[in-house]
């Protein structure tokens, strides 16, 4: 089974409520963007968003060029379907982020979670290059993974582990750190998931 096949049958067999990465509300992600103040007009990017809740704060907030990408198409559908009219004011991409083209630049760039799924150095290095040419100057770009002292699997997958320290070196050639903090995710089945999320914005492009 690859990729797209293991994730279009978690999204076919599972409800949110049987899936660890569901948050009812995105705390840390807000507070992370809402202290940027972006203007209602800036392009954001919701990596891996699937049937999560960020879009629906988002559009909730008036933000007006969002855009959800997911390897799943069931994600994106059951998205959707959960936003109704709501949904035709989003942009939705179904792919591999490995292998997403951007079509545009954007102002903010969310992953919670996808990244830690890349584990080998080709897959690193062709994430790191996607998200620096999709970003605008200054543009900003905030990352969740699971820490050092996070999961070792996810939904049967193996992840890699990420500590502050790491993903600063991983990004620096494009991005400087804004922000760096933990979280502790309590899954739907009252287990804890440990977080490492860094803020960064991007590098001035000579």
């Amino acid at each position: 089974m690859n990729n797209k096949q293991h994730w279009e049958n978690v999204y076919n067999t599972k409800q949110p409520n049987e899936v660890s990465w569901t948050q009812v509300y995105p705390t840390s992600s807000m507070r992370f963007f809402e202290a940027l103040n972006l203007p209602k007009s800036a392009k954001i990017i919701d990596v891996g968003g699937g049937d999560s809740q960020f879009v629906d704060v988002l559009l909730d907030q008036g933000f007006e060029n969002l855009t959800v990408l997911d390897i799943s198409a069931k994600a994106l559908e059951r998205a959707q379907k959960r936003l109704g009219e709501k949904a035709k004011r989003v942009n939705w991409i179904a792919t591999n982020i490995i292998d997403f083209v951007p079509l545009e630049t954007y102002d903010f760039w969310h992953d919670r979670a996808v990244f830690h799924f890349l584990t080998t150095p080709s897959e690193i290095e062709t994430y790191k290059t996607i998200v620096a040419k999709a970003m605008n100057p200054n543009g900003h770009f905030l990352i969740g993974t699971f820490s050092e002292n996070g999961p070792l699997k996810c939904s049967g997958l193996e992840i890699k582990q990420y500590s502050e320290k790491q993903l600063i070196a991983t990004f620096e050639d494009d991005f400087k750190l804004i922000d760096s903090f933990e979280e502790l995710h309590t899954t739907p089945f009252d287990t804890t998931q440990h977080f490492q999320f860094c803020g960064f914005q991007r590098n001035l492009v000579d």
